[in-house]
């Protein structure tokens, strides 16, 4: 990919104070895109997160329709956005509670349909053939023990990426997803660190034998942004080692 392939293009990155979010805010940048990061996390948190692009931070929160779209009003132009916010917290499906079920499906999937529908609606007023990018996850299509909250969310927003491809192609808005397996990164890379069960579990579902690295994922955001993938709408862009092989003991 030409490292000015970009130039001249607005991404807006969500969930940017993240190790994912920042990752993919980097290689953006780094493709000649001005880049605009949002997050929940103050300002302070954006700035240890991204560094020299901490300058096009904004504390926004997705689940406020309101905010989004006053944030939005406020970029000089739309090209790319890269819809990541999101949470995952684990728990036994037994013991899930209603406040943790209500908290993923009102960030990880109404949160995705407040960006995305508030930036589709500017990119058609604007006449913007532009890309619209949902971080997703395998565990959308495939169960994964105790996070039942998120993976039925993934699940949503997969879905939602498909409707909206349907709708806006009319347009030229192409809409993809990346759905990202097990990555060192967020409440993952905690685990692999500070549990060893859930480290050993990983260990044996991953086919190519290793969890995957935000700058992996963040890669695969840039190929859907570029014009190489200019055909490409309503799919989603499988990145996990293999996980959803069922790999099973040898």
């Amino acid at each position: 990919m030409n490292c000015a392939e970009l130039a001249g293009q607005q991404a807006l990155v969500t969930g940017a104070a993240g190790d994912l979010g920042a990752a993919m805010a980097r290689a953006l940048a780094a493709r000649g895109a001005t880049v605009a990061c949002w997050d929940i996390q103050p300002e302070t948190s954006g700035r240890e997160t991204l560094g020299p692009l901490a300058e096009g931070y904004r504390q926004v929160d997705v689940r406020d329709r309101s905010g989004v779209e006053a944030a939005l009003a406020a970029l000089p132009r739309l090209d790319i956005v890269c819809s990541n916010a999101g949470i995952v917290a684990a728990s036994p499906f037994l013991d899930v509670s209603i406040e943790n079920w209500q908290t993923h499906l009102d960030i990880n999937l109404t949160g995705c349909f407040h960006v995305a529908q508030a930036a589709a609606r500017r990119m058609v007023q604007e006449g913007t053939q532009g890309r619209i990018i949902f971080t997703s996850s395998w565990v959308g299509q495939i169960p994964w023990p105790e996070i039942t909250p998120y993976a039925v969310s993934k699940a949503g927003v997969n879905m939602l990426m498909k409707q909206m491809a349907r709708e806006l192609a009319e347009h030229g808005i192409r809409v993809n997803a990346i759905a990202p397996g097990i990555v060192n990164a967020g409440l993952a890379g905690r685990q692999l660190r500070e549990e060893p069960e859930y480290a050993a579990r990983v260990e044996k579902v991953i086919p190519l034998g290793s969890p995957g690295e935000p700058e992996e994922i963040a890669e695969a955001v840039c190929y859907l942004a570029g014009e190489s993938t200019a055909y490409m709408t309503g799919s989603i862009l499988t990145l996990d080692g293999g996980c959803s092989l069922f790999q099973f003991d040898r």
